[in-house]
């Protein structure tokens, strides 16, 4: 049995080997070349990138100073008007708003395993039920209000859950203390 496993193997090989030397080209596209103008095309690689003094580019992560928070921590401060058309986006979008807050850190820390990837200050504690049902950007904004008013030195963010797929699809920082 062992034997004519290896025959018939040994079989395919030679016969696989002789059709490769007569394969067809590749086949690449539709229309020939000829109908498309033609463009000059420069091989030197070196020019086509560049960060001369005409590129305008921002900084994202100051190297010192900063703590490392959710997204959209790069940049300025919202505005109220700024929170409220993210809100709205992540209405549009179907999800479910809701605040958390978090009183200590804010921010991402490594305090009781030095392993990469753990990290603690993962968990924040929720501010009231997850807004279910609403659709109005101005009531979340005013419960972030509220919750300023109760914590106004801890961090607040606004997240959104698909209740689809029950999880968390974004969040972001809404409330930062006054020393940060």
């Amino acid at each position: 049995m062992a034997s004519s496993m290896i025959s018939t193997t040994s079989a395919v090989v030679s016969r696989s080997a002789p059709a490769q030397a007569t394969m067809v080209a590749p086949f690449t596209g539709l229309k020939s070349a000829a109908a498309f103008p033609s463009t000059a095309k420069n091989a030197d690689i070196t020019t086509l990138a560049s960060n001369g003094g005409r590129v305008s580019c921002m900084k994202v992560w100051p190297t010192v100073g900063m703590k490392k928070f959710e997204t959209l921590s790069y940049l300025p401060e919202l505005t109220r008007e700024q929170l409220i058309k993210q809100v709205e986006y992540l209405l549009s979008k179907k999800l479910i708003p809701c605040l958390e807050f978090e009183l200590e850190h804010g921010f991402v820390y490594r305090e009781h395993n030095k392993s990469p990837g753990y990290y603690d200050g993962r968990y924040w504690t929720m501010w009231k039920l997850p807004m279910f049902g609403c659709t109005d950007a101005v009531q979340v904004i005013n419960e972030l209000d509220e919750a300023i008013k109760a914590y106004p030195n801890g961090f607040i963010r606004i997240i959104g859950f698909d209740n689809v797929r029950q999880v968390q699809i974004t969040s972001f920082i809404a409330y930062k203390p006054k020393d940060y």
